[in-house]
């Protein structure tokens, strides 16, 4: 019986059980690993953005009859360059911050309303630039915009390189974005007698 007390009183002081010991350690242990695995996926972000933002500032093309055409000459296209560029700086910072052993309620908060910001960033970004590519395929009859992509093919399949990079990058920051939410409101206990008694009660009898 004694054996499977959580703490031991040795010479009046309170001691912490092996079982206690062993518990923290498995804590410690996987927070450490989390805290890794999150590291590497803000720098897996930050290659992603960089690579969406370069393929598309890379991205022009001439044509004899129609002159050239660059992603500046397209607004939705700068948006996508200037937002993969803030998301790449952001997801860099925030990895080096991450990895220094001193986290903090107000890092969490900090981090949790910084990647929700980045996600709907980066996610207007691939909107716009997707309904960009759309006109730029099909056209618009109605004001006789005719596809450009007849003519600037390689121009396209660049930028739909790069919004599709983007979009993978939007993936992995809602995940982001859910993960360091669990991290933040991991720190805080359910209100004082709380219980979902009532909330079964309703859903059985309802």
């Amino acid at each position: 019986m004694m054996e499977k007390r959580e703490k031991e009183s040795v010479g009046g002081a309170v001691v912490a059980s092996p079982v206690a010991l062993v518990g923290s350690r498995e804590d410690n242990e996987m927070d450490a690993s989390t805290r890794t695995a999150e590291i590497l996926l803000r720098l897996v972000l930050m290659a992603l953005c960089l690579s969406a933002l370069i393929v598309m500032v890379k991205n022009s093309q001439s044509n004899i009859d129609l002159g050239s055409l660059s992603y500046s000459d397209l607004g939705a296209f700068r948006y996508l360059v200037h937002a993969n560029g803030i998301c790449a700086g952001y997801s860099l910072l925030s990895a080096v911050i991450l990895a220094l052993p001193r986290p903090s309620i107000s890092r969490a908060w900090t981090f949790f309303f910084l990647d929700q910001i980045l996600t709907y960033l980066i996610l207007a970004a691939g909107a716009a630039s997707t309904e960009v590519l759309y006109l730029a395929y099909e056209g618009d009859v109605s004001i006789t915009w005719s596809a450009a992509c007849g003519s600037f093919g390689r121009f396209c399949h660049r930028a739909t390189a790069s919004v599709i990079i983007t979009f993978v990058v939007v993936v992995c920051y809602g995940v982001l974005s859910l993960l360091s939410s669990y991290k933040l409101f991991s720190n805080f206990e359910p209100p004082v007698g709380y219980t979902t008694k009532g909330i079964e009660d309703t859903v059985v009898h309802g």
